[in-house]
């Protein structure tokens, strides 16, 4: 398990905080670049199979304990594969397909908060004024990134399906935080973790990307599907989860929490420069309230 001790920070911990957000937006990023190329949850079953080949000597050092967790955890295990992996990994890339990464990653930003929603609700959790007002601004800005500034489409009744995958996959996403907070989960070092995760994962798509694959899905063939899929793999993936980590080692969990909040503009400086997005403005209002709102909900204030 990871030291919780905080070290002196040095130059290239400096590096990492900083390329942090950079690895986790690359995930939408990649995932609407190749939406073109390759079927949704093929992309996701390559994505998260050939992270578990390149994860698989940690996996086996430890597997003797990974084992016993699962047998005895499997109804855990399996719902975190699911939402973590099927959900936020086939439904993301399917909704890739329909919205753009600026969309899917404002929406995606709001899972803090419905995190602290689900405890609430399921563990009896005081919510705080402050932490209520955030949602709320937060939910605000999110109607206005569905609707595309346009409120005309709550009368006509006309959503994105694709915006409407993203909420879906930010649920599963804070139920997946949730669920990862159970002792059981606890019990895995981190990079076993992983592995169980991905493979967990790896498992519950294998069914859906065999289904896409006979009703015609695309399949990679060229040399650019190719390297968006070893993107993901390597830095949405593997990179952002080893990053992470390293952050909250060195920094301490509070701080390395705050890297999260440079996803937001991360994803969408990407989008438009890789993906040629542009950059509307509900996106500006969106993204104001969005960000403003989670971090008047997560940031804790500071006390003397």
């Amino acid at each position: 398990m990871l030291s919780s001790s905080v070290q002196h920070p040095r130059g290239r911990d400096w590096l990492v905080f900083a390329l942090v957000p950079i690895f986790f937006s690359s995930n939408l990023v990649f995932g609407r670049g190749i939406a073109d190329e390759v079927s949704p949850f093929l992309t996701a079953f390559i994505r998260w199979a050939g992270s578990t080949l390149l994860i698989a000597p940690f996996l086996y050092h430890d597997w003797p304990r990974v084992a016993a967790s699962f047998r005895h955890n499997k109804a855990l295990w399996c719902g975190i594969g699911f939402t973590n992996i099927v959900i936020c990994g086939g439904v993301v890339y399917w909704s890739l397909t329909l919205t753009t990464a600026s969309n899917a990653t404002l929406i995606y930003t709001t899972s803090p908060l419905l995190i602290i929603l689900f405890e609430r609700l399921f563990a009896g959790r005081h919510v705080a004024g402050r932490e209520l007002a955030g949602i709320l601004i937060a939910l605000v800005g999110v109607i206005i990134i569905v609707l595309r500034g346009n409120f005309g489409a709550l009368l006509e009744l006309s959503f994105n399906p694709g915006d409407l995958g993203m909420l879906v996959a930010s649920v599963a996403f804070a139920i997946y935080s949730i669920l990862l907070r159970q002792p059981a989960a606890r019990t895995v070092a981190p990079l076993s973790l992983f592995g169980l995760v991905a493979l967990t994962g790896s498992v519950l798509l294998l069914p859906l990307a065999i289904g896409e694959l006979v009703y015609g899905g695309l399949l990679p063939h060229t040399g650019s599907a190719w390297s968006k899929l070893a993107g993901l793999i390597l830095f949405a993936s593997l990179a952002s989860f080893i990053g992470f980590q390293h952050t909250v080692r060195v920094f301490g969990p509070a701080m390395a929490g705050t890297a999260m909040y440079l996803m937001s503009p991360a994803s969408i400086v990407m989008a438009v420069i890789f993906l040629g997005e542009t950059f509307q403005a509900y996106h500006a209002q969106g993204f104001v309230l969005v960000l403003g709102g989670v971090m008047l909900a997560t940031i804790r204030p500071y006390r003397s």
